[in-house]
């Protein structure tokens, strides 16, 4: 299986704490994440709810032509208030591996993510992953990064 990596970084104007309590609720996500998607998380968490090891959180998601799709993630690593790891257990893609890290700079946080994912299909999926896969995927941090934006204000 072929596998991809992609990283994004943003620097936030709030404080360390501020961000971990905004990012490790795992219904935040659909705040940030593009319409089009249809992105709902299923699991019967609250607001209040906070990540933990061995999370399990479901979902339901439209990433192709509108087809509904059930995913399911675990976070399989936390330490507060400096990363959280997240893995599909169930979904779209044969590998799923997200790395969410936070680092305390001057005048904000630095978020970093590293993804690192597969697709099934062999030769198809490289295909599919050239053609769309890849560019959607690039696209939806893109829309992260002005959606935290438009949430916190720009850094600098």
């Amino acid at each position: 299986m072929k596998t991809y990596t992609l990283n994004f970084s943003q620097k936030l104007p709030i404080s360390l704490a501020e961000a971990w309590d905004f990012f490790s609720s795992p219904l935040n996500l659909a705040k940030i994440t593009p319409p089009g998607m249809n992105f709902i998380i299923t699991s019967d968490y609250t607001e209040k709810t906070k990540m933990y090891e061995g999370m399990i959180i479901t979902y339901k998601v439209s990433p192709l032509l509108g087809i509904k799709m059930d995913w399911m993630t675990e976070i399989t690593s936390v330490k507060e208030h400096q990363y959280f790891i997240d893995e599909q257990r169930f979904g779209p893609f044969k590998f799923w591996h997200h790395e969410h890290h936070f680092e305390e700079i001057d005048g904000g946080v630095l978020m970093t993510d590293k993804l690192i994912y597969g697709i099934p299909f062999g030769p198809i999926g490289t295909i599919a992953n050239a053609l769309i896969v890849g560019k959607q995927t690039r696209e939806i941090f893109e829309f992260r990064e002005i959606a935290v934006e438009k949430l916190f204000g720009k850094y600098g």
